[in-house]
């Protein structure tokens, strides 16, 4: 019913978001537990650019359509479908930070910690918020 609207719109993004603020707890948590371990590698989670990335591009019209003759051929002006846009998990191979190739710096993951908190708290009051103006116009 909602899926077409900006409400329906917006309430998949927060909740895309809500599961990739979980799912960096769990990549934060589990480097704070290797953090003394020899050749552990810290790992991230990307995906807020990507999802950027694919909601700018839908409002881009292409100065040039690129012509498409056989279905092997890549399309070049396709847009990236904002649903199809999922975390990913990416390893830290650039940095070290301790003799033993550990590269996990206990302060900052736990500044990211922190920071994927905070942000978890704010997308769920976002959403609350937007089931709450629902109502109010549902009560009237």
């Amino acid at each position: 019913m909602f899926e077409t609207s900006n409400f329906g719109k917006t309430i998949a993004i927060l909740q895309r978001s809500l599961d990739v603020s979980s799912l960096r707890r769990e990549v934060i948590s589990n480097n704070i537990a290797n953090v003394d371990t020899p050749g552990f590698k810290r790992s991230t989670v990307n995906f807020e650019t990507s999802l950027k990335k694919a909601l700018d591009a839908q409002s881009v019209t292409p100065g040039l359509t690129a012509e498409v003759s056989d279905p092997r051929h890549m399309s070049f002006d396709q847009p990236t479908d904002w649903t199809s846009v999922g975390p990913t998990r990416v390893l830290d191979y650039l940095t070290q930070t301790n003799n033993n190739g550990n590269n996990v710096d206990l302060e900052e993951e736990l500044m990211s910690a922190q920071q994927n908190q905070m942000m978890y708290t704010l997308m769920a009051q976002a959403a609350a918020n937007e089931y709450n103006q629902i109502n109010i116009v549902l009560r009237r």
